[in-house]
């Protein structure tokens, strides 16, 4: 069974070696997984019940879109998704459609799925570029919060992360911007000895002095004019 990352790596494989024609339209499918020129989904599941659910209890239409534009309102992150919470009922049906709005790579992952209908216990959307693809999902009764995130490196760490709840979920996550506290605040510890209370005490000083002595030079040079 392959894991997401071998599941990129085959891509590129099959991309490089001419597999999949650029002017293909219909994506691949294979073990679960559906593959074309422009992206992947894996795991999807538009009819199959969870074990606890009798019936689909909404059908809940969701639009996730990531890209650097939705990181601009969280200062100090590079990539988002657009929203960073939703809440749907148990046993809910959600029809994806995932958007990337930039021209780089992106994922939408969601984890913590039963395993017997989702391998891994994983949904995995990506999208090798802009554009856009749609997958379905049905969700357990079971009151819980699943992790929506993008696995590629250091993009969760920038800031692509969410969660999904469940009958409001079973509690936060950490490290959702906008939303939770960082599981591990960012702190950089300065030892003040003589020497940085020194260069903090010139910094200030020279910050203080350099209007006025700017002001004198700019006298001298009229006085020299005249």
């Amino acid at each position: 069974m392959m894991n997401a990352r071998n599941t990129t790596v085959a891509a590129g494989l099959l991309l490089i070696g001419g597999l999949l024609p650029s002017a293909r339209a219909e994506m691949m499918h294979h073990q679960g997984m559906m593959m074309d020129e422009t992206g992947m989904i894996m795991n999807a599941n538009p009819d199959r019940l969870p074990r606890d659910c009798p019936q689909i209890s909404e059908t809940v239409e969701l639009t996730i879109r990531a890209g650097h534009e939705h990181a601009k309102k969280f200062p100090g992150k590079m990539f988002a998704y657009d929203q960073q919470e939703w809440n749907v009922k148990p046993c809910a049906k959600i029809n994806i459609t995932f958007i990337n709005d930039d021209h780089v790579r992106h994922q939408m992952m969601i984890h913590g799925l039963p395993g017997y209908l989702y391998p891994e216990g994983m949904l995995h959307l990506e999208l090798f570029g802009h554009g856009q693809l749609k997958a379905s999902l049905i969700l357990p009764s079971r009151k819980k919060t699943y992790l929506v995130h993008c696995e590629l490196p250091q993009h969760q760490e920038k800031g692509m992360k969410a969660q999904l709840k469940v009958d409001g979920g079973d509690g936060d996550l950490p490290s959702i911007p906008g939303l939770t506290e960082p599981a591990k605040a960012d702190v950089y510890p300065v030892n003040w000895n003589r020497q940085h209370i020194g260069m903090a005490l010139f910094s200030i000083l020279i910050g203080t002095l350099a209007p006025f002595l700017l002001r004198i030079k700019k006298n001298k040079a009229k006085k020299n004019e005249a």
